[in-house]
């Protein structure tokens, strides 16, 4: 490796280009604030192309980010150290990301729960934009350059050895490698092992925004089966953990769709949690009394399975009495009360047994990452290696779904390049 002190000789350091390694929403951001702010930026990114995560966002329609109208509402969102994020959201709100997409010629819209797309409904008009606005400020764009490790001298990041064998100095870098989930897009957890060898903490990395497997069998029965307007409540060791109103998908591993995505967002490191659905929220339990009794006293000699579905699509009608330990076959004319508080028992919490979560590989978001203690929320700067900054899902931050986490790597993005060109001008 080359000597830093020797290439210091030969060159002012301040003509170092920032390094920015990662080109996906936080690099595209971060290289392009680094170059706004006055420094030479080299981005360099493993994949063929910029911003492949960025693709697959949204379901290919990128929900670039969230219309909130205030800091506190969009922080209520930020399921892990959300404190850590308020200078930079402070900085960069969702509405600076849909001014700078405007500037750049890529329309934006919002749609049911603030989510903001690009009007195209193309993500990749997204990407487009911001490769834009990155040439425009004149970053050395570098695909297919993977680097090996970061190199540093007294505790000082002073650039990066690639995997081909070349090195590249730097007046700084910053790591904007993602997580660990879709490693096809190049997510592999490269960042996080750079700063584990730099002696940062980093915390467990688990899935997050995944669906989630049941001990059940039944939820197989019903699959492809979405439930509407319900509540899942997530308790573990006694406690509520998480509790809201939505839309619910049985699967061939158990449970899916927002509620059980989100859910995914507040298990323990177990991945276990015991679940309640009120499948009829709508209605306390008089109300519910009043309108079973209502349908199974005028239905006479039908069957209690066709009866319910009255209350339940089809296929859970058929299969709901044997979760209450009933025989669907019964005549409604035999219900007896106790039989009828069972059914109202189970249509206001239905018991479900969270074992764990779908793969890594298959999550919207990396649960853990780089430790926020060792960063400073200012600058996005390292505590323990100077010159050294992070941005995006390679730090312990995550969000619900609805377009927070990808507004995070733009914000801490932004500010990590904002900061790395001005500590370059400072020294």
């Amino acid at each position: 490796m080359w000597s830093y002190k020797e290439i210091k000789e030969k060159m002012n350091e301040n003509q170092f280009p920032v390094l920015v390694i990662g080109g996906g929403a936080a690099g595209m951001m971060a290289a392009l604030f680094a170059a706004r702010g006055g420094a030479r930026v080299t981005l360099l990114e493993k994949n063929e192309k910029l911003g492949k995560k960025v693709y697959i966002t949204g379901k290919g329609r990128c929900n670039v980010t969230n219309a909130c109208e205030s800091l506190d509402e969009f922080l209520s969102e930020v399921c892990r150290n959300p404190r850590f994020l308020y200078s930079a959201l402070t900085q960069f709100m969702p509405s600076d990301m849909l001014s700078l997409l405007r500037d750049l010629g890529c329309e934006t819209k919002i749609e049911r729960g603030r989510r903001a797309f690009p009007v195209s409904d193309h993500a990749s008009d997204v990407t487009k934009a911001l490769e834009k606005g990155l040439i425009q400020v004149g970053v050395d764009i570098r695909l297919g350059a993977e680097v090996k490790r970061i190199a540093t001298e007294n505790q000082r990041a002073v650039g990066v050895e690639l995997t081909n064998g070349k090195t590249l100095p730097a007046s700084a870098v910053i790591v904007c490698t993602g997580g660990m989930s879709y490693p096809s897009t190049g997510s592999t957890g490269d960042g996080l092992k750079w700063a584990r060898e730099l002696n940062h903490p980093v915390s467990a990395i688990l899935p997050s925004l995944v669906g989630l497997k049941t001990e059940e069998a039944w939820p197989a029965q019903l699959q492809g089966l979405t439930l509407k307007n319900i509540c899942l409540t997530g308790y573990s060791c006694g406690k509520i953990i998480y509790s809201e109103l939505g839309e619910m998908l049985f699967t061939h591993f158990g449970v899916s769709g927002p509620l059980a995505i989100e859910l995914s967002a507040h298990l323990p490191e177990t991945g276990k949690a015991d679940v309640r659905l009120n499948l009829k929220p709508g209605l306390n339990r008089e109300q519910l009394e009043q309108r079973l009794t209502k349908e199974l006293s005028s239905a006479g000699k039908k069957q209690l399975s066709t009866v319910l579905q009255a209350l339940l699509p089809m296929r859970f009608a058929a299969l709901f009495p044997a979760l209450c330990g009933l025989d669907g076959k019964t005549p409604c004319n035999q219900v007896t009360v106790g039989m009828r508080s069972a059914l109202a028992d189970a249509l206001q919490a239905l018991p479900l047994s969270i074992i764990g979560t779908r793969p890594l590989e298959e999550a919207i978001v990396t649960r853990g990452g780089v430790e926020v203690k060792g960063i400073n929320p200012k600058t996005m700067e390292s505590k323990l290696i100077s010159g050294l900054y992070f941005a995006g899902e390679t730090m312990d931050v995550d969000a619900h779904t609805g377009g927070y986490n990808l507004h995070i790597a733009w914000a801490t993005g932004a500010l990590a390049g904002k900061s790395a060109a001005q500590s370059r001008e400072e020294k």
